[in-house]
């Protein structure tokens, strides 16, 4: 399988590269007076297996349209030049949260994003913990495969935290079911049972309200595990009923770090003692440093780079 990517994911895609024994393929990435570009592949690509990786998430380099045009045009670019098989690798997919009508005449802008893939001629895309799963089932008409960080981060957290009450926790009630499939992986590590607990969580007009805790957490290593935060505020509120009910730590673990500024919060005071997001979404410049030693980062490059792999035993 031949391996592109944009310069925006360069490193991503390198990292999954590395970890496939291989390097990615070259492709001339040129830029245009006016904002227009073009991306074509530097060797032939007739008849062959091919997957661009590109990671949907806005930055000062490149907003999140940018982006998403970047990926459309090159996919389309090699099924023109005879590619038999395109597969889009995407850490983070852009407008997942925009996936049902919550006002009238409301965009149901997950399912056009699926559509432009499709129009383009996409085989198949690789996504890591969407953030409504039915919704990305329903949208993709070609063939879709959900990636989870799950045992990424349940590795990680087993060093830390064995041989203590633990508590897997859903900062709303919307994830419980995400939170009980990372308790069963994490339960699976540590060779014992775990209980999970959830936060009463209500939002009208964009604001929130509601800081009940249910499940019992006192004296525990409570991990409130969600697929993204961006300002940190209802995971900070989660944290903080944590603790008026006697948690004796608090671990926040969530897929996709798209920070804003505001996100810093979750560094500062002592609600929250620890922060593990993944690499799926790039840091904001100067973010790691502000947040200090609370955060950690883990590669899910490896977990991309084993889906690729299993696909490439498929077809063989």
């Amino acid at each position: 399988m031949l391996l592109f990517a944009p310069k925006h994911s360069a490193a991503f895609a390198t990292a999954i590269a590395q970890d496939l024994g291989t390097s990615l393929s070259p492709a001339e990435e040129r830029e245009f007076d006016g904002g227009e570009h073009k991306m074509r592949p530097l060797v032939n690509v007739q008849g062959q297996r091919a997957c661009v990786v590109q990671s949907l998430f806005g930055e000062a380099a490149a907003s999140v349209n940018d982006k998403l045009c970047r990926l459309l045009f090159f996919v389309a670019a090699l099924k023109d030049a005879g590619a038999r098989e395109v597969t889009a690798a995407v850490p983070y997919l852009a407008y997942g949260r925009k996936d049902r009508r919550t006002q009238p005449q409301d965009p149901v802008t997950t399912r056009y994003v699926a559509a432009l893939f499709e129009a383009v001629g996409l085989d198949r895309i690789l996504a890591l913990d969407v953030h409504n799963e039915a919704a990305f089932d329903n949208a993709f008409r070609c063939h879709s495969i959900r990636l989870e960080a799950a045992e990424t981060f349940a590795h990680e957290l087993a060093q830390t935290v064995k041989d203590r009450r633990i508590v897997v926790a859903s900062p709303d009630i919307g994830g419980v079911k995400r939170a009980q499939r990372f308790g069963k992986v994490l339960s699976k590590q540590l060779g014992c049972e775990l209980d999970v607990a959830f936060v009463e969580k209500h939002r009208e007009h964009e604001v929130v309200s509601g800081e009940t805790l249910v499940g019992a957490v006192e004296g525990s290593e409570v991990i409130f595990y969600d697929d993204m935060i961006v300002s940190g505020t209802t995971v900070l509120r989660a944290a903080r009923a944590a603790r008026r009910n006697g948690a004796a730590r608090v671990h926040v673990v969530a897929t996709h770090a798209a920070f804003a500024p505001s996100a810093l919060q979750l560094f500062q005071g002592t609600d929250v003692d620890r922060v593990l997001v993944s690499d799926s979404i790039a840091l904001p410049p100067d973010f790691a440093s502000q947040a200090g030693e609370r955060l950690k980062v883990l590669s899910v490059a490896p977990l991309f780079a084993r889906a690729l792999r299993d696909l490439d035993c498929e077809a063989a």
